[in-house]
């Protein structure tokens, strides 16, 4: 028989370096999850993927068990590091702060097909453009 899912619990977590320390701590705590043991499990996953913030779904079950889904990093982060940007634009529409090649454009976009809402690349690739134009960063042929 399944078990019961009670919770599912959404976070923004560093790779390789998940603590116990806030988000972590308290959201898991709250439902009763070894914290530790996730911890550990996370960053061995991770491991190699240091400097990006990761997406997590924690699924989280009544005999206070829980496994974990690590999804893609979001594509602002994936830009910036395209670009090597510390942080974005604060007046996007009018200052262009950087530029990125579609060629990497679409690099970024394949890496977030699984969790696009779309199987087409080219409308993957206008997604992660979007996102660029929004960070004040021009996409170059």
């Amino acid at each position: 028989m399944a078990k019961k899912l009670t919770a599912q619990i959404k976070l923004h977590v560093p790779a390789g370096s998940a603590n116990p320390a806030p988000p972590v701590g308290p959201a898991l705590g709250q439902h009763g999850v070894n914290i530790m043991k996730f911890c550990k499990d996370f960053n061995e996953k991770t491991k190699g993927r240091d400097g990006l913030i990761l997406p997590v779904v924690i699924s989280v079950y009544e005999d206070k068990s829980f496994d974990f889904i690590i999804k893609s990093p979001p594509s602002s982060v994936l830009l910036k590091r395209a670009c090597n940007l510390a942080k974005a634009s604060g007046k996007a529409g009018k200052e262009k702060i950087a530029q990125v090649s579609r060629r990497e454009v679409a690099e970024i976009a394949k890496q977030k097909m699984q969790d696009l809402n779309t199987l087409n690349l080219e409308q993957a690739i206008k997604t992660v453009c979007g996102t660029a134009r929004s960070m004040g960063i021009e996409v170059v042929d």
